[in-house]
Formats: structure tokens, C-alpha cells, sequence
């Protein structure tokens, strides 16, 4: 019986001590994820409906997910309130700093412990007849469900006229703005 203890500690104190090459992959594989959902729904702006936050459930955590799902009641209960007589609390791109979102985007080098991680991401916005728009966002992941989640994005400060503070700030705002 202590040898078969002993084996499985072994296990856990091994499994917890993976090669830093192993979990640096494993958040820039949770970072792709996220970017290959993005940039596979299409782009409306705002709060994501049922169907993409459905889509984002698999890469964002479950705090985050929660969050979407409770700003998307909060919008509904400010439509009903104001009756059509006002714009969406939230307007604009989310998962990112510009309005418009990227067009284009780069994770960089992943850093973290156990618990969380930090990915800048370089993005790029092209629109026809304008220079390009270049910033970095930072993907702030979380262990949850056994590999790595979004659990917030923290956007770029040098952005003028862009998102700023932290996605679940901005969530907060909305939650804010219609209590339940």
C-alpha cells in the first residue's frame, strides 16, 4: 500500500514539474485556440450572441464564460428598459483594443506559473486607403478544465481612442449599467 502512495505522489509531483518547453506550449497552443475561434466567427461587434459565446466556450475560461453570458442578460434587460431609445452598451470589438478589431495578429512568447499566464499579442488592423493600425493586446490565461483558458484580455494602453483597462472590467461596466 505505501509503494502503490508512493508511485502515485511520484505521478502528481511529475506531472507538476512538466519541462517549462511543455507548458510554454501548452499556452501558446490555449492562445492559438482562442485566435482560431475569433477569427473563424465573423465580425459583429459588441457582445457575442448565444451562438459564438457557444463557439468560445471551449477556450475561455469558466469565470470569463460566465461573465459573457451575464453581460449578454444585462444587455437584454437594458433593451427592455430603454425600449430601443438607446445604442448597445457595448459597441465595437471586445477581444481587443481597436473598435474595429485586427485583421491580422501575432501571439508572442507566452510567460507564467501554474496558475496563469501572459501572452502579448501583436495586432494589425488594414482597411484600404488607410496606414496601418498596430498595437499589443495581452491574453491573460488561466488553469481551468485541465489545460489553459482565456480569463481576460488586457488591452493596449498606447491605443488612442481604443478599449482600455481589462475585458472584465469593460464586462463589469455592463453589469453595472443593468442590474439584474
Amino acid at each position: 500500500m505505501l509503494r502503490l502512495f508512493a508511485a502515485a505522489l511520484a505521478t502528481v509531483v511529475a506531472a507538476g514539474l512538466a519541462s517549462p518547453a511543455r507548458a510554454d506550449a501548452a499556452m501558446q497552443d490555449a492562445a492559438s485556440a482562442f485566435y482560431a475561434v475569433y477569427g473563424a466567427l465573423p465580425r459583429q461587434g459588441g457582445l457575442p450572441n448565444a451562438t459564438a459565446r457557444t463557439r468560445y466556450a471551449a477556450v475561455l475560461s469558466p469565470r470569463l464564460n460566465q461573465l459573457l453570458v451575464r453581460a449578454a442578460a444585462a444587455q437584454t434587460r437594458f433593451d427592455r428598459m430603454v425600449k430601443g431609445a438607446a445604442p448597445p452598451l457595448i459597441e465595437g470589438e471586445i477581444f481587443s483594443s481597436l473598435f474595429e478589431g485586427p485583421t491580422s495578429w501575432t501571439v508572442g512568447a507566452c510567460t507564467g506559473d501554474g496558475a496563469t499566464a501572459r501572452c502579448p499579442v501583436a495586432m494589425v488592423h488594414l482597411a484600404q486607403g488607410h496606414p496601418p493600425v498596430r498595437w499589443t493586446d495581452t491574453l491573460v490565461l488561466a488553469r481551468a478544465n485541465g489545460g489553459w483558458k482565456v480569463d481576460d484580455i488586457v488591452y493596449d494602453p498606447g491605443l488612442a481612442g481604443g478599449n482600455t483597462g481589462r475585458l472584465t472590467s469593460l464586462l463589469g461596466m455592463v453589469l453595472a449599467q443593468a442590474p439584474p
